[in-house]
């Protein structure tokens, strides 16, 4: 099988660069193993949050300066700031185009609430979502919070804590869901995936406005857990009509329903275009000649291999096994690329929980428009971007969702550059 490009990986950063490319009218194959991290998602994606240093961000872009004097091998400085802001817009205009409306903007970070009710900046969040412009601020009174009985990924009691603390007056109200089903003999297992598609049916969700609506009193708002329709976008909106009251959304614990939504709208959109994605598929080898990728094999097709002008890896990182540590070596799995990681295993990890980790900036190397490195040569055909990248720290610097897209659009524009130059 051949095709123009050939992406390793079928995250957030390979749908975005697989997007790009086939709107460019390129042919592509992306190949996922499964699962990925927008699974885990909390409904924002980050930009940058966070200096190295700890020093909190409000601008990113103003932010960049200081980031290259403290980090000048991120991603962000390979990438440059011109390119920084082109390519942030880009990427909101790409999940829009996706059916998954955000809100924000690159020039200044806004406020979501984790699922812990922490206030912690970012820079987009699915409008469906609470979110401010402020740390300290929400633009209601009075809300109607309401969670769902048996349901665990979700605790109200922390958002009731947040709320109160902001001066807002909170009426907690418990529903049965077993009330809204319309199975009434059938238990309901009451966990995101099974509610949201609880909610996508409309005799249910008329269950659900009736059994709600004597409940919601004066309320400004009505506050409900992040796992209403997995099919229905628009599920918000409905219940903001039929309540007669705004509806918006708290984040629960992961897997989300946000986060898969977002997974399969972005796949549905990339096969729209007419890409084509494998899934449930592994890349098991990797040919070289010279420094060039002549095919590769995967477990799924045998012997058969798969040919592309070029490749692009983005693997994730430990989470999807797109690096694999070794007691005293970190390795790439897929390709055998150098990977940047400190030698002395004793320092990589740091024994309280919640100081910074150096094994999270581990990562591939890569050259300056982000050519994997293998035995100290650039792979001429072989790019990589997300996750699998070194020289950033996802969790600390709050900035994975930008690496993940920004990279990938990157790379997928100079796979084109590289094409139209040929």
């Amino acid at each position: 099988m051949i095709f123009d490009t050939i992406i390793i990986g079928g995250g957030l950063s390979g749908l975005t660069c697989g997007i790009h490319l086939q709107k460019a009218g390129k042919r592509c194959v992306i190949i996922s193993s499964g699962q990925s991290a927008l699974h885990f998602s909390s409904g924002s994606f980050d930009l940058l949050n966070t200096l190295p240093d700890g020093r909190s961000v409000s601008d990113p872009v103003q932010s960049l300066d200081e980031l290259q004097v403290q980090n000048p091998s991120h991603p962000y400085i390979k990438i440059g700031k011109t390119d920084f802001i082109r390519l942030a817009e880009k990427s909101q205009q790409l999940l829009t185009d996706a059916s998954i409306s955000v809100g924000g903007s690159y020039q200044r970070n806004h406020y979501r609430l984790t699922p812990f009710a922490i206030t912690k900046p970012t820079w987009l969040t699915m409008t469906d979502y609470v979110s401010s412009d402020q740390p300290d601020s929400l633009p209601w009174k009075n809300v109607c919070l309401v969670h769902f009985t048996g349901y665990l990924d979700f605790h109200p009691d922390f958002f009731q804590g947040k709320f109160q603390e902001l001066g807002i007056k909170v009426q907690n109200v418990e529903l049965d869901l077993t009330k809204v089903s319309i199975r009434k003999n059938t238990p309901l297992e009451v966990r995101s995936t099974n509610i949201a598609r609880l909610f996508d049916n409309e005799e249910a969700l008329d269950n659900f406005v009736r059994l709600l609506a004597h409940k919601v009193g004066d309320a400004d708002a009505v506050l409900l857990p992040a796992c209403l329709g997995l099919e229905r976008t628009n599920i918000v909106n409905i219940l903001s009509r039929k309540l007669g009251v705004e509806v918006k959304l708290l984040a629960t614990f992961p897997p989300t329903v946000s986060g898969i939504r977002a997974q399969y709208l972005l796949k549905q959109r990339f096969m729209q275009l007419g890409g084509t994605y494998m899934l449930g598929d592994t890349v098991n080898k990797v040919d070289f000649e010279n420094n060039h990728i002549s095919k590769i094999f995967t477990v799924n097709h045998g012997n058969i291999p798969l040919r592309g002008e070029e490749y692009v890896l983005c693997s994730g990182s430990f989470f999807s096994e797109g690096l694999v540590a070794l007691p005293n070596d970190v390795v790439d799995p897929i390709c055998g690329l150098d990977v940047d990681y400190i030698s002395d295993r004793k320092e990589w990890f740091a024994s309280d929980v919640f100081d910074q980790q150096n094994y999270e900036s581990f990562g591939i190397r890569t050259d300056e428009t982000f050519h994997g490195i293998k035995n100290g040569q650039a792979i001429s055909n072989l790019h990589v971007c997300g996750a699998s990248l070194s020289a950033f720290n996802a969790l600390k610097e709050g900035c994975g969702g930008g690496v993940s897209m920004l990279t990938a659009l990157y790379v997928a524009e100079d796979i084109l550059r590289q094409k139209e130059n040929k």
